[in-house]
């Protein structure tokens, strides 16, 4: 497989795993304004979790990041998944606040 290829299709994995996280993030922030909790908010809150100690891991970049450095000398933020530069470079603060802010919601709401 071409290198160029290779790299395509990492782009387009990680942008599928992305968008399904991002879908993830404004179910539990929807959950929480709505107070609709269910399985499914906690599973996703326990997915992003799982995210973020992955992250830790491999000292914040995404493996797929990683992988797709091998193919691409690119310095461009988003070199590596389908969305544009400034939100590849504000990704991680952008989502994390909103999972936050989600996050808050859902616990004030199942305690009190």
């Amino acid at each position: 497989m071409k290198k160029t290829t290779k790299l395509l299709a990492i782009k387009l994995i990680h942008t599928l795993i992305w968008l399904f996280f991002i879908v993830v993030i404004f179910y539990i922030l929807y959950s929480g304004i709505f107070n609709k909790m269910n399985i499914y908010t906690w599973i996703g809150i326990g997915l992003i979790f799982a995210e973020g100690i992955v992250l830790l891991i491999f000292k914040m970049f995404c493996p797929l990041t990683l992988i797709a450095r091998k193919y691409s000398n690119s310095k461009k933020d988003n070199f590596d998944i389908f969305i544009p530069n400034w939100l590849a470079k504000n990704n991680k603060f952008i989502f994390t606040t909103i999972f936050i802010i989600g996050l808050i919601i859902v616990l004030i709401r199942t305690i009190f």
